[in-house]
């Protein structure tokens, strides 16, 4: 289903925003946008960890973006978290309040995903071109390397350096000097030596920059004539000039500029460190400005996945390719797992478009670990998936993959504690059942089977004839049951006297 609205969330560690669009001819046009400046980053105490009052003000923008968000589908809303709920040790605790605040669920993005997004938000909102394009995000935490051609992004990198995280470190009272400046400047060329290399060999044609501190950047120079006359965005010369002028001031607060707004005063020195850094160590003369960012690649990703072009997809089949899954045995075990889930729940309902959706991804990627080891695969494999950059996932999709592939097969105690009344436990039934069935890789059909959810678990019914015929699937039938009850559940397995077909 296409919504003729639908909206995008971005936690991002300077400033959360809202952004809705309308989609027209799968294009889609800003309806909507709301800005808070939370400043998330700034709440991040020396232990990791968010403090209360950073929190409260998150909280409190969150809600006044649900009441705007009242009304919507959750399947047209997604909402993103970026570096600071990345690194915050109490993420865990703080994301339940958040959820409860906004109304929908939240995803926390690894640092490559948000690349990602940044990039096909950049390239939507930019003419068309044939050549490569290096885009670049500053944003409160982290900062954003990606070059790309057309609307396809080549390679990706996320640093951990940020507009608001740097101006805390170099510049905690608001006082800028030459010294201060410079050792931001190094700390962030730092940084960016690590992909001066490969980035120079993919090479790119246009440099842009996206999100708020390039434009401020770019505000300040257009606005005062900083850059060479006629010339737009970021340029080298005017951005020594901006600097210059900090320096000058003694503070971003005493720049008497036009186009200064106040809620960029306080983050200002450290984004301009960084972006002095960036034009020295890639050396680049001017960078362009995109209004399109990570808020409008997250509404194309979304438009993608109401067309069947979900990213998550794409990313399993490349997965499959590169750890060379044995794509028969993974039709099998799909077909049975989803055979199995059907008689728990209505598979076609949207409400479990989702449990299917990661059933089948888990069922592809099972195996993968077998690529690294036989002994242990599962391990390997739940490992891969909880640590690989697997673009359009976010990192509580990946961590939900890994329990499902590493709770294949073996104990079930090692998997992490998950409530009983979690529909991931029907998940993982499905996957290990049909695993343990189809065990022989062969494709002698399997006969007619009932399964039903209990109060304390699952029953399976299965023909005795076949039970008897098959002495290894029995045992180790047998041997699962035996699983289930360490952990205070339980399967049954029923023999039926006589083959019949479900109901």
């Amino acid at each position: 289903m296409v919504y003729e609205q639908i909206a995008a969330v971005d936690l991002g560690s300077n400033s959360f925003r809202l952004q809705i669009g309308r989609v027209v001819d799968n294009q889609i046009y800003p309806l909507d946008t709301l800005k808070e400046s939370v400043r998330l980053a700034s709440g991040l105490t020396p232990e990791k960890l968010l403090d209360d009052p950073a929190q409260q003000r998150a909280l409190e923008a969150l809600r006044r973006f649900g009441e705007r968000l009242r009304g919507f589908q959750p399947e047209a809303v997604r909402v993103v978290a970026t570096n600071t709920l990345r690194v915050a040790k109490n993420a865990r605790t703080f994301i339940p309040l958040a959820e409860a605040a906004l109304g929908f669920p939240i995803e926390i993005i690894g640092g490559r995903e948000e690349a990602r997004l940044i990039y096909i938000g950049a390239a939507h909102a930019l003419p068309a071109v044939e050549h490569k394009r290096l885009v670049i995000d500053i944003g409160g935490g982290s900062t954003e390397f990606i070059i790309g051609k057309k609307l396809d992004p080549l390679v990706m990198e996320s640093l951990f350096m940020g507009c608001v995280s740097y101006s805390l470190r170099f510049f905690p009272d608001g006082k800028v000097d030459r010294k201060r400046f410079f050792e931001a400047e190094v700390s962030a060329a730092r940084e960016v030596q690590t992909i001066v290399l490969e980035y120079r060999r993919i090479g790119w044609t246009e440099a842009v920059a996206s999100s708020g501190t390039a434009r401020a950047i770019a505000d300040l120079l257009e606005c005062n004539g900083l850059n060479p006359e006629g010339v737009s965005g970021i340029t080298r010369e005017g951005l020594a000039k901006l600097h210059a002028l900090m320096i000058r001031a003694g503070s971003a607060a005493n720049l008497k500029l036009a186009g200064l707004r106040a809620d960029r005063i306080p983050v200002l020195p450290g984004g301009v460190a960084i972006m002095s850094a960036i034009f020295s160590e890639l050396d680049i003369e001017r960078i362009s400005y995109s209004v399109g960012a990570l808020r409008l690649g997250v509404l194309y990703d979304l438009l993608g996945r109401f067309h069947h072009q979900d990213m998550r997809d794409a990313t399993v089949r490349q997965f499959m390719r590169r750890y060379q899954v044995d794509t028969q045995q993974a039709e099998r075990v799909e077909q049975t797992a989803l055979a199995l889930l059907g008689q728990l729940i209505e598979i076609d309902s949207p409400e479990h478009e989702g449990d299917v959706h990661f059933l089948r991804w888990a069922v592809a990627l099972h195996e993968i670990g077998i690529s690294i080891s036989h002994s242990g695969f599962h391990k390997h494999g739940a490992y891969i998936v909880s640590y690989a950059d697997m673009p359009g996932f976010s990192k509580q999709d990946q961590e939900r993959l890994a329990l499902l592939v590493l709770g294949q097969r073996g104990k079930l105690e090692k998997l992490p504690s998950t409530a009983a009344s979690d529909a991931v436990w029907r998940l993982v039934f499905c996957l290990r059942a049909a695993v343990l069935l189809h065990r022989s890789r062969d494709d002698q059909p399997l006969p007619p089977i009932l399964v039903k959810q209990t109060g304390a678990g699952f029953q399976l019914e299965l023909p005795a004839d076949w039970l008897h015929a098959n002495p290894l699937s029995a045992a180790a039938l047998v041997d699962e049951a035996q699983v289930w009850q360490r952990i205070g559940g339980a399967l049954r397995v029923k023999r039926r006297a006589k083959v019949h077909a479900p109901e």
